[in-house]
């Protein structure tokens, strides 16, 4: 059975894309990010999915996206931060290596700035971050099985810690 051998999780800021690429690299494998699939899917940006299509046609698309990945991705797969809120995502995520990278509200601020082209933090960038950190963190916490910290870290030491982590599985 085809599996990939990490999947990230975590709210925007937490690194996904980059530890995504950098892990994937170490590990020779590929990466493969479901937010570029659903784009991919769509044919235009997310952002102008959510303007064009509205929410829920991407969280569609995004579901469609993370079982694709699950099922034939034999890699690293990063999630869009907010796919582990479909239910039926929750319950394909179980049985894989889920990583959560966790970052804390003020690093992501400073990972994403303020004048980020991401839809759900467009009116009040620091309260909407706030508000899906409060929304997602019990959800990250449940579905990780490998939960490591990023703020102030360098992306080669995380990398290196999930690796170690990997190889005790």
């Amino acid at each position: 059975m085809t599996r990939p051998k990490a999947v990230l999780i975590g709210p925007p800021g937490s690194g996904k894309t980059t530890i995504g690429t950098a892990l994937a690299e170490r590990l020779g494998v590929p990466l493969r990010d479901t937010d570029a699939d659903a784009e991919a899917a769509a044919g235009k940006p997310i952002g102008e999915i959510f303007i064009d299509d509205g929410e829920d046609r991407f969280r569609e698309l995004e579901r469609a996206a993370v079982a694709a990945a699950l099922a034939e991705h034999e890699g690293v797969v990063a999630l869009g931060g907010g796919a582990v809120l479909a239910a039926e995502t929750q319950e394909l995520l179980a049985g894989h290596t889920v990583v959560y990278l966790r970052v804390g509200l003020s690093e992501a601020i400073k990972r994403v700035g303020l004048a980020s082209a991401r839809p759900l933090l467009v009116l009040n960038p620091r309260s909407q971050m706030r508000k899906l950190l409060e929304e997602r963190l019990p959800i990250y916490e449940r579905l990780g099985t490998l939960h490591v910290d990023t703020d102030g870290r360098e992306p080669a030491d995380i990398v290196a810690e999930i690796v170690k982590a990997l190889e005790a599985v």
